[in-house]
């Protein structure tokens, strides 16, 4: 049995998560879908979305902020972040163009989370 608390909007539910069988996995607490599926995963294969930045060659701004498209497992979070380094990106860049596909071979890409101008 395990409590945890779900991030997934902000009530916070506090979720109550019976694990004694992976396979059959129960959640209660919750009060919506989306707390019975974060419970879940997250005794399953947890995961997170990634946050960091790159370099701009180019922009009216020296960094870009980047984010991962969908969720990482959490045991590849620092494969994932290894990919971007050395990255940089010719300016112009807009909100959503991919920065680095398929990032350590997670099957998730690397995406921009703002526009940045050419100078």
């Amino acid at each position: 049995m395990r409590e945890m608390i779900c991030i997934c909007c902000p009530m916070g539910c506090r979720l109550t998560v019976d694990d004694s069988d992976l396979n059959n996995v129960k959640v209660s607490g919750n009060t919506c879908p989306r707390g019975e599926k974060y419970g879940k995963e997250e005794v399953i294969c947890p995961k997170r979305m990634v946050t960091s930045v790159v370099r701009v060659d180019g922009g009216d701004v020296a960094m870009l902020s980047v984010k991962t498209r969908d969720a990482v497992e959490k045991s590849k979070i620092f494969d994932a972040l290894d990919a971007l380094k050395g990255v940089v990106v010719k300016a112009p860049v807009k909100i959503g163009d991919t920065v680095v596909e398929n990032a350590a071979g997670t099957g998730v890409d690397f995406i921009a989370t703002k526009n940045v101008s050419a100078r």
